[in-house]
């Protein structure tokens, strides 16, 4: 299920900020992070109904997804 874009970019915002308090990075960090993970990719495409999932959960993966990267 596609969400709204105004609803999606509510979220993005919200797990960007999650995301930069759980690194301890900046936003503008956590930005480049999110745009280039996996979970918003799938929430972009509505996969998942991955925007239905809380901000610190979705924070998480991504912070998860880029350590397994390496």
């Amino acid at each position: 299920m596609k969400a709204d874009n105004a609803i999606l970019q509510l979220k993005y915002d919200s797990v960007v900020e999650v995301l930069a308090v759980l690194k301890s990075i900046t936003l503008r960090q956590a930005l480049d992070i999110f745009y280039k993970s996996r979970v918003y990719e799938e929430m972009r495409e509505g996969i998942s109904d991955m925007h239905c999932r809380s901000d610190t959960y979705l924070a998480e993966e991504i912070a998860s997804e880029k350590t397994n990267e390496h």
